[in-house]
């Protein structure tokens, strides 16, 4: 199932992407006199049952019924609303780490970012005033469906409500002026995330997806979630060794090849006003924003 936030007279509502359209599940759930989760939060910390209560509200709605939507007429939201935790997973691909000189990591290389980054497919981006060096990242998004502590690599999979696209995006030039990256990853909008939030069980095995980045069009990242040094499963019982994961929290995979930073200097060309991108991940949509310069 295809979950997706969009906006609704200013407040984020939920909706499903079928093959009939986007599903407005609010206006449908009412309809029906059904119960159904009122957010995407709501989905995913009920887990399993919403989606099927979702499903059935689906598959029940009559084609005529004002709860479809025109999907390209709505305005998404992000698709996880409030993450409680942004975790994310640095050189946590293997051409990604050699075109970057950077040695293979023993462990996953583990930073945080916060909720001011996240923004959402469509949205504009704002290019801070304080980087000239602003590069994309595509990454999947792993999206925690447990409270998850602890859990061998073996159940790890089991404790995931789904996967989503993010554009990890990072200022370069704040990001390695010190060992720690945080100030190049904290940005306000820094995260887009969406268009969907895809359940777990249509994604199948995560470690094999294509993901590609196109920047106004030309393709600049090509590969594939196999190439990941350290993959799911053990990306996510690693991380529950160390702190307890709650439905909802997001987990960032790492990048492949084919970012700014990997090109020779003489070659580096980094985003600016005007610029569009789109991160795509093999099951889980297009997600596209457009930048734009930092308003004074």
């Amino acid at each position: 199932m295809k979950l997706l936030t969009f906006i609704r007279q200013g407040a984020p509502a939920l909706g499903v992407k079928t093959e009939r359209g986007v599903l407005d599940v609010s206006t449908a759930a009412a309809a029906a006199g059904r119960e159904a989760p009122a957010s995407v939060m709501e989905a995913i910390s009920q887990g399993a049952s919403a989606v099927a209560a979702l499903a059935d509200l689906a598959a029940a709605a009559p084609a005529d019924s004002s709860a479809w939507l025109q999907e390209d007429a709505l305005e998404f939201g992000p698709c996880v609303t409030e993450p409680k935790k942004i975790i994310c997973v640095g050189l946590n691909y293997r051409k990604h780490a050699e075109e970057t000189k950077a040695a293979i990591p023993e462990y996953p290389i583990l930073f945080n970012k916060f909720h001011n980054t996240i923004a959402a497919h469509g949205q504009d981006i704002a290019i801070p005033r304080s980087t000239a060096m602003l590069d994309y990242e595509a990454e999947l998004v792993i999206v925690i469906g447990k409270k998850t502590k602890y859990v061998s690599r073996e159940q790890a999979l089991g404790h995931v409500f789904g996967y989503c696209c993010v554009n990890d995006l990072s200022a370069r030039d704040l990001q390695l002026r010190t060992p720690q990256w945080m100030l190049g990853k904290i940005g306000d909008g820094f995260s887009p995330i969406g268009p969907y939030l895809v359940t777990a069980d249509e994604v199948g095995d995560p470690n094999n997806l294509s993901v590609q980045t196109f920047v106004n069009g030309e393709q600049r990242q090509n590969s594939n979630t196999s190439d990941m040094i350290f993959r799911c499963d053990e990306i996510v019982s690693y991380i529950s060794q160390h702190l307890t994961l709650e439905p909802g929290d997001v987990i960032l995979t790492g990048t492949p090849e084919g970012v700014v930073l990997g090109y020779p200097k003489e070659k580096r060309v980094y985003l600016k006003p005007g610029d569009v991108v789109t991160i795509e991940i093999e099951k889980l949509g297009s997600l596209t924003n457009r930048f734009v310069a930092e308003e004074a």
